[in-house]
């Protein structure tokens, strides 16, 4: 039998738009025809779909939001309004908590109207001149948060994948892509020093896995503090309530709350948007009042002017007291990292038409009754509540003081998920929540840890300062390193003068910074938790990339060569069927076909090599999925599958083969070639899994042993594959043993 020498190994075969588009139309009305198994447009070969199994392949990434849609003025109010019960839980409820917090021994007027000052003028440089109108921009392409901007950069930057703590692969194809971003023609000199320096690489990579983590971290105090700072005040009601019966309804409160997360942030929105709603409505009546009561000039404190006064008089307990501002503007980082649940336009009209106008009614008007009442500091909020009120606004109180612990985890789950995509946390549990959106999604794994840490810390604490004292730390590293990011991205990608990008660095970067070095002292009084949390998801996270890395090395120099592969193949008998090895590896023949040869003695007809690969983009779209390349000898074929961070991979085992084959014969060459395909398919399919256990040898330090041989195996053993979301039957599964020595 003759057949065509195949093309080089940097010609791939991708699947064409039209066709695809072509085949799920008539997917749609079930009209799917055995000539959608290969199409030919315009005599170039092209990829066709698969039989009617394709439904749920496409049609599963044709999200809304993922398509640059317009939305009309009600529909954008109407996800501001739901946006209220996701977003804004955490920032909305600071009023609860800000203004106690301080601690001054004998505050006067000037000194309440300089922490007002301090309050308004750092919600407006903070939360929206710095996150609603210049970090939301920074978005990849709908989706926000720490590691969007990663992925943004890693588009516009060739990382080199040295000393890098997450895996980094690129091909020329990538560019091409629906959801990469384009690059600019002008290259800054800061895009060259990037490219150039594998040190500011890893530096950037680390700063994004450190912020990642401590958002983690923050979204185990959120809960915590939250609930608790609402339900403390029905301890003013009767002296019989003690802070044991307050810590015990917390606990059953926060229980609550992790449970109903399993259905899912639309239910949950619509669901926590109306109690927001009321909240917003209340805190801004009653600050009207008090400032129309107690101290109508009370908005003068705008003036800068107030802040210098306040630190002049109080000098070093001044000082000591800056940093406990952040409480006013802890939820600012999860309006961008839930960018996903919504979009853009929504979030940034739900809190300059809503959530800020309330929030400054609220604080001046706490700050017009402390200004009558300085004594009252300590107990603010409910204190500055009209007694008549009392009830109604401590049952709204600690009814948003749960929807407060819902920003931070929705964000969670999209961090993990963005994690896992980009291969830097072991793969979890991953269930999507909504058909229309996909950045809606729920992690059971990571929902149990956080209720977990949050009854671990309130009652570990018994509701005492020192989770006010944790509180907050965490996100103003994470503000910090966001500041760092968003000025790369300005330089990089939006190409802003060095002069503004400077200056929004310079001004920010003193303001996070000033607020970092003031919170310092609060490490030992509490704000250990968050650290010891982000060192918790850290170890997990570099373990499992070093691991990671440690296994592609191996494999990449155990490769089997091009003439011993032939010769394995051509000694090989060649049985009827399919086999499809799963593999990491993009190029090359891994390891595991030798020892696949070694233990069976024989080979199928067809075989290819599927690799699993992730990009940094937010979503590939069904006619980008596959890339493939004809190898040799004989019916033997590479296929490297690409997801987006955002994708979600639900194909089952079937839907891959009849994906994969039928455009595979868009490739083929010949006659033979296309019969071999149709008979192999007929025969049954095998997938061929490597189960690989590091062991690293003495010959290691100590520190690196212990990491491969306990923590990395500990994370493989105990955390779903890669393959696990191919849903393969274990019928059709054939799972190779090896070990590495490393």
């Amino acid at each position: 039998m003759e057949h065509r020498a195949a093309p080089p190994d940097d010609v791939i075969v991708q699947v064409n738009a039209a066709a695809v588009a072509a085949v799920d139309e008539r997917i749609s009305t079930d009209q799917i025809t055995e000539e959608d198994v290969g199409i030919v447009d315009d005599g170039k070969q092209i990829g066709g779909g698969g039989g009617r199994t394709r439904r749920n392949f496409s049609q599963s990434y044709k999200m809304r939001h993922r398509n640059p849609l317009e939305f009309t003025g009600w529909q954008l109010a109407l996800l501001g309004y739901q946006s209220l019960g996701v977003v804004y839980g955490d920032i909305g409820t600071s009023p609860l908590y800000t203004f106690s917090s301080f601690t001054l021994p004998d505050p006067g007027a000037d000194d309440v109207l300089g922490i007002l000052s301090l309050i308004l003028w750092t919600l407006t440089l903070v939360s929206l001149v710095k996150y609603v109108f210049i970090v939301l921009h920074a978005d990849d392409h709908g989706e926000g948060g720490t590691f969007a901007l990663y992925s943004l950069l890693r588009q516009h930057v060739n990382f080199s994948g040295k000393s890098m703590p997450v895996p980094v692969t690129r091909l020329a194809s990538d560019a091409n892509l629906k959801f990469h971003s384009k690059k600019r023609r002008l290259q800054p000199r800061m895009l060259k020093f990037l490219e150039g320096s594998p040190i500011a690489q890893a530096v950037i990579t680390y700063l994004v896995l450190v912020g990642t983590c401590m958002v983690m971290g923050d979204g185990a105090l959120t809960p915590s503090i939250s609930v608790l700072s609402a339900v403390q005040g029905i301890q003013s009601r009767s002296s019989s309530i003690k802070q044991g019966h307050v810590v015990l309804l917390c606990v059953i409160i926060l229980v609550i709350l992790f449970l109903f997360q399993q259905y899912g942030t639309s239910k949950v929105g619509f669901t926590f948007s109306p109690i927001m709603l009321v909240w917003f409505a209340l805190i801004a009546s009653i600050g009207l009042y008090n400032i129309v009561k107690y101290y109508p000039p009370v908005l003068k404190a705008i003036s800068p002017h107030y802040i210098y006064l306040f630190f002049a008089r109080n000098k070093r307990a001044g000082w000591e007291q800056f940093g406990t501002v952040v409480l006013c503007i802890t939820g600012a980082e999860a309006m961008f990292a839930d960018l996903g649940h919504f979009n853009k336009k929504s979030i940034q009209m739900a809190y300059s038409c809503l959530v800020y106008p309330a929030l400054i009614l609220a604080y001046a008007g706490q700050a017009a009754f402390l200004i009558k009442n300085p004594s009252k500091l300590s107990t603010t909020f409910y204190s500055s509540v009209p007694e008549p009120l009392f009830w109604p606004m401590f049952i709204v109180a600690t009814l948003a003081a749960i929807v407060a612990s819902q920003a931070l985890i929705s964000a969670s789950f999209s961090i993990i998920k963005q994690s896992i995509a980009l291969g830097c946390f072991p793969r979890v549990t991953m269930k999507h929540t909504s058909k229309k959106y996909e950045g809606r999604v729920y992690s059971p794994e990571i929902n149990y840890f956080l209720m977990i840490a949050c009854i671990l810390i309130t009652v570990g604490f018994k509701g005492g300062p020192e989770i006010g004292q944790a509180y907050g730390v965490a996100v103003i590293w994470v503000m910090l390193i966001t500041t760092h990011l968003i000025t790369v991205v300005m330089v990089i990608i939006w190409q802003s003068h060095s002069a503004i990008a400077g200056l929004f660095y310079v001004i920010y970067t003193a303001i996070e910074g000033l607020m970092t070095i003031s919170l310092l002292y609060k490490i030992a009084q509490g704000g250990w938790v968050p650290f010891a949390i982000t060192a918790f998801f850290l170890i997990i996270t570099l373990s499992w990339t070093y691991g990671r890395s440690k296994k592609n090395e191996y494999e990449v120099s155990n490769l089997m060569d091009r003439q011993e592969f032939i010769k394995t193949v051509n000694m090989s008998n060649r049985v009827p069927g399919i086999c499809i090895f799963c593999t990491d590896l993009m190029n090359g023949i891994p390891p595991i076909v030798r020892h696949y040869v070694q233990h069976m003695g024989c080979l199928r007809e067809l075989m290819v090599f599927v690799t699993v690969r992730h990009l940094p983009v937010t979503s590939v779209l069904p006619e980008e999925r596959f890339l493939f390349d004809r190898l040799e000898p004989f019916g033997v074929y590479r296929c490297i599958v690409q997801y987006g961070y955002m994708d979600t991979q639900n194909m089952e085992d079937d839907e891959y083969v009849l994906s994969i084959i039928a455009s595979l014969k868009e490739i083929a060459q010949s006659d033979d070639e296309t019969m071999m395909m149709d008979s192999a398919l007929a025969n049954g399919t095998t997938f061929v899994l490597g189960r690989v256990i590091l062991k690293m040898s003495s010959k290691q330090n100590c520190f690196k042993r212990f990491v491969i041989n306990n923590l990395y195996r500990f994370l493989q053993k105990n955390f779903r594959s890669n393959i696990s979301s191919l849903k393969i039957a274990p019928s059709k599964t054939l799972q190779i043993g090896m070990q590495y020595e490393i």
